[in-house]
């Protein structure tokens, strides 16, 4: 089936989009190609990692705040689902660009959601994060835990999704699933992510920022994994409105994903300690039973993923086109 994925040269959607093409679906890519980091990355997730592609997904250039852009995609392709990947990510550029980030994010989902109303796409799977969570004292974070209290712009603006879709689930019927992604790393990562960040600085040379003193815990969750979560739920008969944590199944150190880093590497990391960052958290823990319960569970350990993940920095940093 035609599968509409929105920021399709993302980390997540262009790994969405390979999983939907080796089982047979046609994804059809929407991005805009921004440079809230290096857009050659995105280029080059388009041209190389869905290289050998060609012909089984289609690519529209354009962004998701442009209504009459989007109704020529909807007109034309008539996606029966979509995976709603598109946003301005980050925590700490949020809060310098608020408005930015309620106009993509905000406008952006809502308009997307309009489409889905519009021309009966049968489910609307979208990126919600786990930042809704904020400091939340309860461990694990459970999709039923209040989410009132966010520390960050982006973290709202995340939450303002989750309730426009449960408001086009209740009032027009579209079933909506809400997906939330806990601290995705490895190959064709996002380059303003910490876990980025460590891999690309430790093989450099280059001193890591540690926040809090290094002090912090994450549900580190492979980019294999996320894919999984997310065509599963995809797939799904689910319940209008429904809410779902896709993480890593362990409670990891940061330490101990720096260890591994360094391991992989064969380098010691330069290591600064600095302050808890407005925005941030210190631990991050998933409660990830409701999508067991569909059948997924996370496969990919941490030192596995990490020895993929400074592979392909290795590799794909070293190309021709880099010297």
């Amino acid at each position: 089936m035609n599968i509409l994925v929105t920021g399709g040269a993302g980390f997540i959607g262009s790994a969405v989009a390979k999983a939907l093409m080796d089982r047979g679906d046609t994804p059809i890519l929407i991005d805009n190609f921004n440079d809230y980091y290096d857009p050659q990355l995105k280029r080059d997730r388009i041209s190389i990692f869905l290289g050998g592609y060609e012909g089984k997904f289609r690519l529209y250039e354009g962004d998701i705040r442009d209504k009459a852009f989007l109704d020529t995609v909807f007109e034309k392709e008539q996606p029966e689902k979509i995976v709603h990947l598109a946003a301005m990510a980050g925590v700490r550029y949020s809060l310098e660009r608020p408005e930015l980030y309620a106009d993509v994010n905000v406008m952006g989902t809502l308009n997307m959601l309009e489409c889905a109303r519009k021309y009966g796409t049968k489910h609307f799977v979208y990126a919600s994060s786990s930042s809704v969570y904020g400091e939340n004292a309860k461990i694990p974070f459970s999709e039923s835990d209040p989410v009132e209290h966010p520390v960050s712009v982006y973290a709202a603006t995340k939450k303002a999704t989750e309730l426009l879709a449960y408001v086009y689930g209740s009032v027009y019927g579209i079933k909506t699933t809400g997906l939330r992604f806990f601290t995705v790393y490895g190959p064709w990562g996002r380059p303003d992510m910490g876990v980025y960040k460590f891999v690309q600085n430790i093989i450099e040379g280059k001193p890591i920022d540690l926040y809090n003193g290094g002090d912090m815990r994450r549900n580190f969750t492979y980019i294999d994994d996320i894919v999984s979560g997310t065509l599963t739920t995809l797939d799904a008969d689910l319940p209008e409105g429904s809410i779902m944590n896709i993480g890593g199944d362990r409670d990891e150190a940061l330490s101990d994903y720096i260890a591994a880093v360094e391991r992989h590497a064969g380098k010691k990391a330069i290591k600064r300690m600095q302050p808890m960052q407005q925005g941030d958290v210190t631990r991050t823990v998933a409660d990830i039973s409701k999508l067991r319960e569909l059948g997924w569970a996370p496969s990919t350990r941490i030192y596995d993923g990490i020895a993929k993940f400074v592979a392909w920095y290795q590799r794909y940093h070293s190309a021709a086109r880099f010297q």
